[in-house]
């Protein structure tokens, strides 16, 4: 089949990455492909769980949602904050149908209480957004010891997944999406070395290990469950101006900002919203987006070929060891 004029130049835009990742990106490719505005979607009787949103890229994805009328819920840790930011998206959008639920995702019995909490409440829920996660420049660890941001990213989002599976099915069929970073791109799966040891540590370069796990993981979702049940995505947004960004990656954010070249969190929560509203999300599963399109999750040889059937078999008995959950036909 051969490409649109368009298409080519979307292919030339994504391979030279800094246009892609950056403001740049999403410019360009509403104008090539006339994107349906968000706000002409419409998810009033659609249950929303979605974590991390109450900063950055989730925060802003959280009220374009209320917006479109979507029964939210925000899982967060923050009971002030949280509050705070679920009275301001009520106000700011005039749904009234926006909830929130405490938990702090490094901790397990939280994730836990939070999955019993949700699933009594909501019986039914649409689509799950995995978009809490966390740079941290010096390692940190959780609770049970594991490295925090694996922990978060990986370990919280398996769990709450396979704990909240009835409720998406019920939605026949429910959608998980998973936000990653254009990050993962630089990091092999690695099950031995998912977490990186003290001596050894570097944030951003964790961070992305995880990330990769987190791609990775969504695949083998979506290759468990049946697509006419629940489907799986995950995304990345760009090299977004966010807080988080600007607190663990400064010297990325002093150069690029004066330049005009980081996305607004809202073309960073675009794609996010867009898979939880568009029959489009429906129509495959276990795939990776950027900007409404699906993309490789391989840029360099050393990625592809980290990618094996043996790691990929290791990672998932590592969540399932890890979390206690353990994925039942």
């Amino acid at each position: 089949m051969s490409l649109s004029p368009n298409s080519i130049l979307d292919r030339v835009i994504e391979a030279t990455i800094i246009p892609s990742f950056t403001s740049i990106g999403p410019n360009a490719r509403r104008k090539l492909f006339d994107w349906k505005p968000l706000d002409e979607y419409d998810l009033t009787g659609q249950t929303v769980v979605l974590t991390g949103g109450t900063s950055g890229i989730g925060e802003e994805g959280a009220e374009i949602l209320a917006n479109l009328g979507a029964t939210l819920v925000i899982v967060a840790r923050d009971q002030v904050k949280t509050e705070a930011t679920v009275d301001r998206i009520k106000a700011a959008t005039g749904n009234p149908e926006i909830s929130y639920v405490l938990a702090d995702l490094g901790k397990q019995d939280d994730v836990r209480a939070a999955a019993t909490q949700l699933a009594v409440a909501h019986p039914t829920i649409h689509t799950l957004i995995h978009n809490a996660g966390a740079l941290f420049p010096k390692r940190r660890l959780a609770e049970n010891g594991t490295d925090l941001a694996v922990e978060l990213m990986v370990a919280a989002p398996f769990l709450l997944t396979g704990m909240l599976l009835p409720q998406l099915k019920a939605a026949g069929p429910g959608r998980v999406l998973t936000m990653s970073s254009g990050g993962m791109y630089s990091q092999p799966l690695s099950v031995s070395q998912l977490e990186m040891p003290e001596d050894s540590y570097n944030g951003a370069q964790q961070y992305a290990r995880a990330k990769r796990a987190q791609v990775v993981l969504t695949e083998m979702w979506a290759q468990r469950t049946d697509p006419s049940q629940v489907v799986f995505h995950s995304l990345h947004p760009g090299w977004v101006d966010t807080p988080g960004v600007s607190e663990a990656l400064p010297g990325f954010s002093k150069i690029l900002g004066p330049l005009h070249l980081l996305r607004s969190p809202q073309d960073g929560a675009d794609t996010m919203v867009w898979l939880t509203a568009d029959p489009a999300a429906l129509e495959s599963t276990g795939d990776f987006w950027h900007d409404r399109q699906v993309r490789s999750t391989h840029k360099l040889p050393t990625t592809r070929n980290s990618d094996t059937p043996e790691r990929r078999k290791r990672l998932w008995e590592w969540c399932q060891n890890h979390t206690g959950f353990e994925l039942r036909k």
